[in-house]
């Protein structure tokens, strides 16, 4: 695995503070590409149990938190440049209890088809993963993790779970390739066929 340049810089901001948002960017000169991946525990439950202001939190995030950040660093974005958001495939295959999930996927998909057509020519497509071995089963306990894990990879065409690595190289391809956009790029080792 490659390790980032010395001359990377690293800050940290609350997504959900838009203000920490436009300040950043204020201080930020142009650049080539914009990449959105951030994101909490999933919202998992059923819509009888579920508190509306969780949903309200995750939005604040995984929604909101992705449109500031664009609205805040596209003045600033080169000719040729990209933005690629994040969603994921609980909007194609939902189960049962992934109400919010499914929506908050939903709506990043169609906010990344208007967003190629707003801010043409700078290009904006999404990748949307399937199961990932990432921090976001984090608080799920270890065994119950990996029985997860297993039971999923059993399931998938590709016959395992996917690494952040996996997915990394959709995000490389989308920064790389200069005529797609509008694009929602699925990953997911199979997971909508099944």
């Amino acid at each position: 695995m490659q390790t980032l340049p010395t001359s990377a810089q690293g800050h940290a901001l609350n997504l959900t503070d838009e203000g920490q948002l436009q300040g950043f960017f204020a201080q930020c000169g142009e650049f080539d590409h914009l990449i959105f991946t951030a994101g909490d525990a999933l919202l998992l439950a059923e819509l009888a149990t579920t508190e509306l202001a969780a949903v309200r939190r995750a939005f604040e995030l995984r929604y909101f938190g992705a449109l500031a950040a664009v609205k805040y660093a596209q003045p600033l974005l080169r000719l040729g440049g990209s933005v690629v958001l994040t969603t994921g495939i609980a909007s194609r295959r939902p189960g049962k209890g992934w109400a919010a999930g499914a929506s908050i996927c939903g709506a990043m998909d169609a906010l990344t088809r208007a967003l190629a057509v707003e801010l043409a020519p700078i290009r904006v497509n999404a990748v949307s993963p399937g199961i990932v071995k990432t921090d976001l089963w984090a608080s799920i306990p270890e065994s119950e993790r990996a029985a997860m894990y297993a039971h999923f990879a059993q399931q998938l065409p590709v016959g395992r779970v996917g690494e952040a690595t996996d997915i990394a190289q959709t995000y490389l391809y989308l920064l790389r390739q200069p005529f797609g956009t509008g694009q929602i790029i699925v990953v997911d080792g199979g997971g909508v066929l099944v």
